[in-house]
């Protein structure tokens, strides 16, 4: 009788070998560490429809990572031949009518065992397989004969849809599932007891399927053409076509063009051809990319409709991030792209890449404005994953810029309309070790007019991918409900009626809640490169340039200072040391050696020293706290503990402004205490009672923290230029506007004068923000005539800046105010 199983083993292997001839599998969650089995405890897997070609893939992916086979007996008393079942199997015939598919007998007999004894415990494995990712469309002949989808496949189409599909299956392998934990209220009935495993397991597919081939996809003229149906397009048709005088026929063919030049048309062949090039691409110019905290996404996606929200770095960011997603089993989002990227050639790839484009200002044209927020609405409301950049474009500086926030106000407004589905935003941190674009963005930080994308500066960049641009770090962040924040801004705010028109008073307030939220978290997932830790070292160096022995020492004092005291359980550290990080600076070309037999200096030049300020504001923000502790200490031997506790937290809301620090301005004293008892730890500081002291001028202590105050002062300085050039003119004699760019005049002298090599010290945004937060803090306030009036708050002010600025600044600063009176 041994020899009918034995045949049939022999021909099921055979069977999977020619199967895996032309097979090719990509596999996640397979390794034993990512599924934590238990040893001691039987393994059972479970597919979720019946398929010998699923039976075969599996087998072959258990082999391959070295787990349980599926094939022998599950170990247990009177256990079933195989440690598998599926979940369902299809009623009916090859030419019979086929009916709702059916639970399994295996299943019955699984949990009639585990019910029968309490003691066994069987680790059940759902494992997920698609044969191709293909999202559904509507109307599309081609998806019913050869897509894997969420619809049950035929013999026959299954069969067409390996042999089209079968060089890009992917398997998924979720967490093993207790089935006593399952079962254990329901022990008195086997029929309950059946139905809330399978139920357990129904959700866990449908929550994969989700994730990874994302809702149904309507056909994008169906789309377009039902946008302008809609009651607010109407309306906004039959406005224009008033106010403009315009036949009503004609306004709705330019919604319809609108609508056309909007929409994505998702096409799967061009995401996976873009995969295969993509895959070329990274490996030609990047040593590598490192992805972190990627299960944040694989999570939420599984039950909400996903907004990814990266920081802007360059426009390499589009196509990584889809990139990252696809090949870690999420369905790649479609991606708001701005007008300017839809030119020829380009705009069509993207377009089918997901991408949808967007103007840069709808201010003058309220049906554009419509009909796109009536777009937006359709993508959430309907589940799709989307993503936007809040920034707006690209940073020039490498700090995160202030947020805009129309497309974020777009998404809270439609989920007031419709918040069926929940809605989670998920923040991700792209840095580079060199960015593409690092030279362009130096002539337009220097007034360089920013030059406009078309085809012949792509041809430009395509010479750039001879060179190397090191790693790159995707870092996914903490998701940030959207309900939560609403919540937190409207309790009630489920229980009241919205239209698209309708903008509650505080839904200003409540948007820039999140817009900050997003921005701190992102910030709070940043990858620290060895790029990013020798600009800030060599940065702080008053010639640029450092004896090699010393900048090894503090680049891995300052990199051990941020472990010590971590910012964010999601940030991540370079691997090696400062060695390593001199080393590998100076293969990527952005750092000169000067050899001598006294020690070789390490030197930043020319551009290189500009270039290298952008890697350095990618993380500065976790240098903050500790170098403005190190800042107050610039003009003074010691302070008074609690008065240096004062002075930081008086300063900190600017600089937690500037650089989207997490701390609230309330709670920010306790962890200047604890960044205080650091610094006294690591001898950078000492304690003599109740005063703090800064160490002994000379020592190497002292140098250490001479250089920490360097990675700050810069920003503190700015500071000191707009309140000096406000108390100049005087209460109520000068604009915010001549503020600002009298402000920005002056830093530019002072670049100059003090070689400070940083563009971004006279970048007029960062201005723009510090007076919009004297504004905001009750310091200054705008008389009738629109000029800024200030009180005896800002002398305050002014007294804490200029505690932190040495003295050459401070007179060459009250210099030029002389001057310029």
């Amino acid at each position: 009788m041994r020899i009918f199983p034995g045949l049939s083993a022999l021909f099921f292997t055979l069977f999977r070998k020619i199967l895996f001839l032309w097979v090719r599998t990509d596999v996640m969650g397979a390794k034993r560490e990512q599924l934590g089995l238990d040893p001691d405890k039987p393994v059972c897997y479970v597919l979720q429809y019946s398929s010998l070609s699923s039976r075969l893939v599996l087998e072959q992916e258990i082999l391959r990572a070295g787990l349980p086979s599926s094939q022998t007996q599950l170990p247990v008393p009177n256990g079933p031949r195989r440690s598998f079942f599926f979940l369902y199997q299809r009623a009916g015939g090859l030419f019979r009518r086929r009916h709702s598919p059916a639970l399994t007998p295996r299943i019955k007999q699984v949990t009639a065992l585990a019910l029968n004894d309490s003691s066994l415990d069987i680790q059940i494995v759902p494992v997920t397989l698609f044969w191709g990712r293909s999202p559904d469309k509507e109307k599309s002949l081609f998806k019913l004969l050869l897509s894997d989808t969420w619809s049950v496949a035929g013999r026959l189409q299954k069969l067409l849809i390996i042999l089209v599909h079968g060089r890009n299956t992917y398997v998924q392998f979720g967490q093993p599932i207790s089935i006593q934990h399952v079962i254990n209220e329901v022990r008195d009935n086997d029929e309950r007891a059946t139905r809330k495993l399978a139920r357990i397991l129904r959700t866990h597919f449908r929550r994969v399927r989700q994730a990874v081939l994302g809702p149904d996809l309507s056909h994008r003229r169906t789309l377009v053409a039902s946008l302008v149906r809609t009651p607010a397009v109407k309306e906004a048709i039959r406005e224009t076509a008033r106010d403009k005088d315009l036949p009503p026929e004609k306004v709705r063919a330019k919604a319809l063009k609108y609508a056309d030049e909007i929409a994505a048309s998702m096409s799967v062949v061009t995401i996976r051809i873009m995969e295969v090039v993509l895959s070329w691409l990274w490996n030609r110019i990047y040593n590598g990319i490192a992805i972190n905290n990627i299960e944040v996404a694989q999570d939420v996606a599984k039950d909400n409709a996903v907004v990814y929200v990266p920081c802007h770095r360059s426009h390499i960011d589009y196509l990584l991030l889809s990139y990252v997603l696809y090949r870690n089993g999420l369905m790649p989002p479609h991606i708001a792209a701005g007008i300017n990227l839809n030119m020829p050639i380009v705009g069509p790839i993207l377009r089918r890449s997901g991408a949808f484009f967007m103007r840069r200002s709808f201010k003058d044209n309220p049906l554009y404005a419509t009909v796109f927020n009536e777009y937006m609405h359709v993508m959430f409301s309907r589940g799709y994953s989307v993503e936007y950049f809040v920034e707006g474009g690209r940073s020039r500086t490498g700090r995160m810029l202030q947020p805009r926030a129309g497309m974020l106000a777009m998404t809270v407004r439609s989920y007031l309309r419709d918040h069926r589905k929940p809605i989670v935003f998920v923040p991700v941190y792209i840095g580079y070790e060199k960015v593409m674009e690092g030279r362009s963005y130096l002539g337009e930080l220097r007034g360089k007019k920013k030059q406009k994308e078309n085809i012949f500066s792509l041809a430009k960049a395509a010479k750039k991918l001879r060179n190397s641009f090191g790693r790159v770090a995707v870092n996914f962040g903490s998701p940030i409900e959207l309900s939560a924040i609403l919540d937190q801004a409207r309790p009630q705010w489920r229980e009241e009626a919205y239209d698209s028109d309708y903008r509650p008073r505080w839904l200003n307030s409540a948007v820039e809640t999140l817009s900050d939220k997003v921005a701190v978290n992102i910030n709070a997932a940043v990858a620290v490169n060895p790029i990013g830790i020798l600009a800030t070292v060599l940065l702080s160096a008053q010639r640029l340039a450092m004896d090699e022995r010393l900048l090894i020492r503090l680049m891995n004092e300052f990199c051990d200072l941020i472990k010590t005291a971590p910012y964010s359980e999601n940030v991540t550290f370079p691997e090696g040391s400062g060695r390593d990080w001199v080393n590998y600076g100076e293969e990527m070309g952005l750092i000169s050696r000067y050899s001598q037999d006294l020690g070789d200096i390490i030197a930043l030049e020319g551009n290189n020293a500009i270039l290298m300020t952008y890697y350095r504001n990618n993380i500065q923000h976790l240098f903050a706290l500790p170098a403005l502790i190190a800042c107050l200490f610039e003009n003074f031997a010691s302070l008074n503990r609690e008065r240096l506790v004062f002075l930081a937290s008086a300063i900190y809301p600017y600089i937690k402004s500037e650089l989207f620090l997490k701390y609230d301005d309330e709670e920010v004293d306790p962890v200047i205490e604890r960044w205080i008892g650091v610094l006294v730890e690591r001898n950078l500081l000492v304690l003599e009672g109740d005063r703090v002291c800064r160490p002994a001028d000379g020592t190497e202590a002292a140098l250490r923290l001479r250089h920490l105050s360097h990675f700050i002062i810069q920003t503190l300085e700015r500071y000191h230029i707009s309140i000096a050039i406000l108390r100049k003119y005087g209460s109520g004699k000068i604009s915010a506007k001549e503020l600002e760019e009298q402000s920005t005049q002056m830093a530019q002298r002072m670049s100059i004068l003090f070689g400070l090599n940083a563009p971004e010290f006279f970048d007029k945004m960062l201005f723009r923000n510090f007076i919009a937060n004297l504004r905001k803090n009750d310091i200054l306030t705008a008389d009738e005539n629109d000029l800024l009036c200030y009180t005896e708050g800002l002398d305050e002010v002014a007294e804490d800046a200029r505690l932190v600025l040495n003295i050459e600044m401070r007179q060459a600063i009250q210099q030029v105010t002389m001057l310029g009176a």
